[in-house]
């Protein structure tokens, strides 16, 4: 009964992911890389190995291997016909393959998630650039409305001065279309 708290201690201090890992010390040492350089070498591989000259150089490879274990180099076959070796290799390239693959894809899905963040923030601040810009339109339209256009001070001015005639305050303009200012100007004398 008295284990159980403290290896329950033990396991809630293995858990904790706010405090970093104690170093222990190993037998085989680690080899230090650069994650980078290897994440390029990958990239390269698996890029090489998608083209048609490595199926072309592996396809020369089989032939020529099948074909020197057939016939024999001055009668000795190193790799009978079940070709077994052949079979190793390519096994071992399979091994090896496979993970920088990956290793290329992750990277590769790794780069589109950045791009995508970065693509997602642009179209939120076009986005609100949009909605601002809208809303500065909208603005512009509504005080347009509220200002006064020269036509309607002209027909406010005009019905003020017909109601001044009628009230007798002001005698009433000629009627001749050469006298009235506005009239001269529309024909451009």
């Amino acid at each position: 009964m008295s284990d159980q708290p403290t290896r329950r201690g033990s396991r809630a201090r293995q858990q904790r992911l706010d405090q970093p890992r104690e170093v222990r010390p190993t037998l085989i040492p680690r080899p230090t890389y650069d994650p980078d350089t290897f994440g390029r070498f990958a990239e390269k591989f698996a890029r090489y190995m998608g083209t048609a000259n490595f199926l072309l150089y592996m396809t020369i490879f089989v032939i020529l291997w099948i074909t020197l274990n057939i016939v024999g180099i001055f009668g000795y076959k190193w790799d009978v016909y079940p070709f077994i070796l052949l079979n190793l290799f390519f096994s071992t390239q399979a091994s090896y393959a496979a993970p920088l693959i990956l290793l290329a894809q992750n990277r590769q899905a790794d780069r589109d998630r950045v791009g995508l963040e970065q693509d997602r923030a642009r179209d939120e601040r076009n986005l609100a650039d949009t909605e601002f810009l809208t809303r500065e339109v909208a603005s512009l339209r509504l005080a347009l409305r509220e200002q006064a256009t020269r036509d309607f001070v002209r027909s406010e001015l005009r019905d003020l001065l017909s109601e001044l005639e009628d009230r007798g305050l002001i005698a009433a303009p000629e009627t001749n279309a050469d006298t009235h200012p506005d009239r001269r100007e529309r024909r451009g004398t």
